[in-house]
């Protein structure tokens, strides 16, 4: 997935989660998916628990935060 790809999947909205990045149509942020992921919780539990995901919104919030920390995004 490029940045075009990923970036279709992710909005900040001032009046959604206090503006912090989150998946589109969503109130899950990026951050809530990579602390699930941290906790030990496996995509297949994630989109599980939130069926409204989709593997590629996963894929999309991990592409997000690796962008943001190299300066990329």
């Amino acid at each position: 997935m490029n940045k075009e790809g990923y970036l279709k999947h992710i909005e900040v909205d001032q009046a959604k989660r206090f503006g912090k990045p989150c998946i589109k149509e969503t109130r899950i942020t990026v951050t809530d998916i990579l602390e699930m992921l941290a906790s030990g919780m496996t995509q297949a539990e994630i989109l599980d628990e939130h069926p409204n995901l989709l593997a590629e919104h996963i894929k999309a919030a991990l592409l997000y935060a690796a962008n943001q920390l190299s300066g990329a995004a």
